[in-house]
C-alpha cells in the first residue's frame, strides 16, 4: 500500500507547468481549481433569454401554452427583463443568470395561476407589463433582496 496523505502537495509541485486538461481524469478532480468570471451584462441576459433551444422564455411559453394560453414576449420586454436582472445583480447579491428565473416567475405568476381559468387566448408581454409587474419591486432594495 502507498500512503497518499501528501499526494496533493507532491502533485501540485510535479504538475506546476501542466494544465489541468493535460492530466488524466483521476488527477484532474484532485486539484482545487479556481476560476474568476466576469459579471453577466445586459446583452448576456438577452442572449440567455432568447438564443438557447431551452431558453426560459421558451419554457414559460410552452408551460403556459399547455393551458391553452399563447404567450409572446416583445423584444423590448426581453430587454427590460435583462436590464432589471443586471441592475438587481449589481445592487444585491450577484446570482448570475439564476436572477432571470426569479424575475420571470414574479412577472408571470398571475398568468401561470389564473390564466387557465380566465380563458385569455393570447397574451403579449410588453415593456410596460414588465415595468408594472416587476419594476417597483426591482427599484425597492429591500423588496428586491427577498423577492428577486
Amino acid at each position: 500500500m502507498i500512503s497518499t496523505d501528501h499526494i496533493l502537495f507532491i502533485g501540485s509541485g510535479a504538475f506546476a507547468e501542466a494544465k489541468p486538461s493535460d492530466l488524466i481524469a483521476e488527477l484532474q478532480g484532485r486539484f482545487p481549481i479556481r476560476v474568476e468570471l466576469s459579471d453577466l451584462t445586459e446583452t448576456d441576459f438577452v442572449r440567455i433569454l432568447t438564443e438557447p433551444d431551452n431558453a426560459l422564455t421558451k419554457q414559460y411559453m410552452a408551460l403556459i401554452g399547455a393551458d391553452g394560453v399563447k404567450v409572446t414576449f416583445t423584444q423590448e420586454a426581453v430587454q427590460t427583463v435583462a436590464h432589471i436582472a443586471a441592475t438587481v445583480n449589481t445592487t444585491q447579491e450577484n446570482i448570475g443568470a439564476r436572477r432571470l428565473a426569479t424575475i420571470l416567475e414574479k412577472l408571470l405568476e398571475d398568468i401561470l395561476y389564473e390564466g387557465p381559468d380566465m380563458q385569455m387566448g393570447a397574451i403579449t408581454i410588453t415593456e410596460q407589463y414588465v415595468q408594472d409587474k416587476v419594476g417597483d419591486i426591482a427599484a425597492d432594495d429591500d423588496m428586491s433582496k427577498y423577492i428577486l
